[in-house]
Order: C-alpha cells, then structure tokens, then sequence
C-alpha cells in the first residue's frame, strides 16, 4: 500500500496539534453531530458542514478511504414542542425538516454522509446501550428515569478541561426540574419516562424516549466501531454534548472513544451599537441577530457564502456581516470570470481535454507558481486544515490566467501550456474546497441576477438600452451608443463586447 500524506489536526481534547494516525492505515472514519430538525438550518450550522465537507472531499482527493457519518437528531424535546404546535407528529415534522436540511445543503454543493442515521431508527442500539451502562454501574433508574452516573467515570471533564468539583462549585442556585431524583446534579438522562400519548418507545424501564447525548454515541459505534479516528462539530457542542459522550461511550466500551476531537467556531455578527460604535456579538435567536441559510442565499450565491467559510481558519470565529458576503461575491465572481477567460482563450485556440495543448516551456516566469501547485495546495490543508492559505494560493493562480488572457491574440505554445495549467489548477483547488464547480457563464449569470434582485435594478429597462446601443453602433450612431453606455454606467451596470454578442454585469 502507498505511503498517504499525514495530517495534522488541532486536537480539542489534547489542546494541541497533534498527527491524525488512522486505526486502519488508508482508512479515515468520522463522525460529526447533525443538527436537530425541527427548524430550517442557519448559518452557524453551515458553516460546521461546509467545513466538514472539505474535509472529506480532501481526505478523497489524498486517497483514503474515507466512511463519513452525519447523523439527523429526530427525537427532542425540541421537536416535540415544535411538532405540538403546528399540529402535526413528531416524526411527521423531523422527516419534513432533514428534507430541508438536504435541500439546504445541496445548494451549498455539501455531500451527503455516506451514512445519515436517525436516533428514531436506533432505538434498539440505545436502549442496549443504556442496559449495559447500568449493568456496569455507572448509570441508575430513577423512577423510570436513567441517568448517568458522572461520579463514576474518571475522565469527566478531560475534553472541556473542565473538574467536576469546580463545576460544581460554580452552579447557580437554579435547581432543575429532575434534581431530586438525581445522585449528583451533573448526572445527565439516558433515558426519560413519558407520560400519557408523548411520542415513546417501550423499554425495561417503562415507556420513554432516549435523552440527547446518548444518540450520538449509539450511532456512531454502529457504524464506525467503539474507537473511530475523528469526531467533530460546532464548538458549542463540546460542553456538554460531547463531554457526556465520552463520558457514557468510554464508560460503555472501556475503550478511547475517538482519536481526534475537531471543533468549529461560533459565528458572530457585525453591529452597531447605540453610540453608532461597531462591535461583533454571537449570533442568537434571542438577540434577533439570527439569519438561515435560506436567508442569506436569497441576497448571495452559495458559493459566495462557501468562499466565506474558508476566509476564517475553522476552529475561529467568523464575523458575518453584509461586507463580507459582499468581499466573498466579488471573489467568486473573479474566480468564474477567470475560469471563462481561460477557458475561452484555450477553446478558440482549438484545445480541449481531448486535445490538449503540446508540452512546452512555462510562460516567462508563471512556472514559480503553477508547478508544485498540487504539493503546495496539500501542504496548506495537510496543516490543520488552512484554507485561508488556500484561498491565497487560488488568487495567485487566478491572476496569471487574468495576465495571460489579456492578450487577444491566438495562443503559441508557451501562453497555452501555461494556461492548461492554470485552469487545472483552479479546478483542482475548486473541487477540494467546493468552488467552481459550475459552467463559469452559468454562475456569472446567477451571480448577476441575483444582484439584479437584490438591488431593485429594472431588468427590461437595462435589456432595452442595451438593445438601443446595438443599433447606434449598427448605424454608426456613435453618440447615441454612448449615451446609451453611460446610462447604463449610472445604472450600474457595465456591458461587455465579444465577437459572440454583448453580455452584461452589475458592477455595485
């Protein structure tokens, strides 16, 4: 078997950059948490799949044989409540709400898990698990109720850096509604009674439906084993979602959980405050500064809010804000256009990918860049995942094939071979980072369009003046066609000649 490139990773639970080794060398299992269907996703959770997707893709690209697990949360509290008030059944709602969760993230061109398995699929393994973790003692029925026993598990506290007493120490004096039937106020539900017709599975404690944290680690051993490579998720999952999971697994298993603990950032939100200071706060529902995916694609292309993603190094947070999105349109828009250059260029000079052009010396000095792109790519992202740096690298490829597209003149040798190189390397770059991956004049037009909506910009009215320049210039109405410009200028929009028509875009 080949040698595959390794990766290094920061490590949450080991607070460090660490060597991700794979338990079966060649092969990479992952889990990462899905979310709770019981809303539209937003773009918190966009940003956790978008990344997580690179991830993937990359792994692939290396070589490993990669097993990717996502799960969809279809039993909670939360969707019970959700379900109670739109008048319709549990499961009823969470099946309509993983379709929109697909729907959702196919426009952002994010795969599927190579398994998508729901908690209400695996009652069984869970209910299994909770035996076993009684058997073990480190979990008790309370009246119907199953809790697990944190005083019994050692490591509690080791993913979030946290100790239990100091936990403690520090609680408020809120008291929850199970309190009195816990042995100790962290010990957290496995299992939880139902009463009257809540949604509920039977089980050896009584009708009930699994608690949160025990999903995840049920799944995930079905699919992955009791020891799998790499966990991930939002940052806000690690405390106490994935501590309890550790927790409830390790405790099942006696066996290390998973090997690398991958945590994404929170993402803030660009304000002004009352003095008309700026300042950046979490986004929350509570503080009405919440925004859905569905949102934010109906004013921006979703490869503009992919190029956003990967402008903030993943395990930090990232601002959103209107100039940003804005900063990331303009950046997918000039990638496209430089694709459609150099891809025009390549096919009037008669070169396709069954004709390529023939192997000659690199344009001037456009070699530094181009050869070594592949390694150097790999490199950036082999180095916990940076794909800022790998936005860098794509604009100095994109600059050349600009520089070299220039020119109007049928390519010799040299300009094509160079530019062959360019546009594979924008594709290459493109598919690991989920960029590029439709017809440039498509995505143009989308991008246009999308402008055109956004802006109130009067369609008719700028396709007519266009219409009126082609026949000033038709009848060497030079003034005419001028003026025509130049209120299309102050409309902004700029136009484009070609010896295949007039094409416009919206420069504002």
């Amino acid at each position: 078997m080949m040698t595959l490139k390794t990766l290094r990773v920061f490590d949450t639970l080991s607070d460090t950059k660490k060597d991700i080794v794979p338990i079966t060398p060649g092969k990479l299992s992952m889990y990462v948490c899905g979310v709770t269907v019981y809303d539209l996703t937003h773009i918190g959770h966009a940003r956790v799949y978008i990344f997580f997707d690179v991830v993937q893709r990359f792994l692939r690209h290396l070589g490993y044989e990669v097993k990717y697990v996502r799960n969809h949360t279809d039993v909670d509290d939360k969707i019970i409540k959700r379900a109670a008030e739109l008048g319709m059944a549990p499961l009823e709602l969470s099946a309509k709400f993983i379709d929109e969760f697909h729907e959702d993230m196919g426009r952002l061109h994010v795969a599927e898990g190579d398994v998508e398995p729901k908690v209400s699929d695996h009652i069984p393994h869970i209910i299994a698990m909770v035996e076993r973790l009684i058997e073990r003692g480190h979990a008790y029925n309370a009246n119907g109720d199953v809790y697990f026993r944190v005083q019994s598990f050692d490591g509690y506290g080791k993913l979030s850096h946290r100790k239990l007493e100091d936990m403690e120490a520090g609680r408020s004096g809120r008291v929850s509604d199970d309190e009195g039937q816990k042995e100790h106020p962290f010990d957290f539900a496995l299992w939880k009674s139902t009463k009257g017709d809540e949604l509920s599975w039977e089980s050896p404690w009584g009708p009930g439906r699994p608690g949160w944290h025990i999903e995840c680690s049920a799944m995930s051993s079905e699919y992955l084993g009791e020891t799998f490579d790499i966990h991930g998720g939002g940052r806000d999952l690690i405390f106490p979602h994935h501590e309890n999971e550790i927790a409830q697994s390790e405790a099942c298993s006696g066996k290390t959980f998973a090997n690398h603990w991958m945590h994404i950032g929170m993402v803030n939100v660009a304000e002004v405050d009352e003095t008309g200071r700026k300042i950046e706060r979490k986004m929350s529902k509570s503080l009405g500064n919440f925004w859905t995916t569905r949102d934010v694609l109906k004013g921006y292309h979703p490869e503009a809010l992919r190029y956003f993603a990967h402008t903030t190094l993943y395990r930090n947070p990232v601002t959103y804000s209107s100039d940003n999105l804005d900063e990331a349109t303009q950046r997918i828009e000039y990638l496209y256009t430089t694709l459609d250059r150099v891809q025009d260029a390549l096919a009037k000079s008669g070169f396709s990918d069954d004709n390529p052009p023939p192997e000659a010396r690199w344009y001037e000095n456009k070699g530094q860049v181009l050869e070594g792109f592949q390694e150097r790519l790999e490199d950036v992202l082999s180095d916990d995942f940076n794909t800022p740096r790998a936005l860098a690298l794509f604009g100095e490829v994109a600059r050349i094939g600009n520089e070299l597209t220039e020119s109007k003149k049928k390519l010799n040798d040299e300009r094509a071979w160079t530019l062959w190189h360019v546009r594979a390397s924008l594709l290459l770059a493109g598919k690991i980072l989920g960029l590029l991956e439709l017809d440039p004049k498509q995505a143009l037009e989308e991008i246009r369009d999308l402008k055109v909506e956004l802006l109130g910009i009067d369609r008719a009215r700028v396709e007519e003046k266009i219409e009126e320049r082609r026949q000033a210039r038709e009848n060497k109405d030079w003034a005419q066609a001028d003026a025509a410009r130049d209120e299309l200028l102050a409309m902004g929009i700029e136009i484009m000649d070609s010896p295949e028509g007039t094409t416009w875009r919206v420069t504002t």
